[in-house]
């Protein structure tokens, strides 16, 4: 029985430690959106002409913000 309990409360302290803030939340939709935009512009330079490297440098440019963003919300969850 001891066994059967100590595995459950193990369980459920894995699933609070793995939960993520309601800030952390926040910063990654607002990275997901930093992203989005990015790739909105990309694709409106393409459109209008623009060269294809000038388009993927500023969705690069876009991604790695959002990365960024993505790791500092994870960082300041961890701590």
């Amino acid at each position: 029985m001891k066994k059967v309990l100590f595995l459950a409360l193990a369980a459920v302290s894995f699933s609070f430690a793995s939960c993520d803030s309601k800030t952390e939340n926040a910063q990654e939709a607002q990275a997901e959106q930093v992203e989005e935009n990015a790739e909105a512009k990309a694709d409106a330079m393409e459109d209008a002409g623009a060269s294809d490297a000038a388009a993927d440098s500023v969705e690069n440019a876009g991604e790695a913000k959002a990365d960024a963003m993505e790791n500092a919300a994870d960082a300041q969850d961890a701590k």
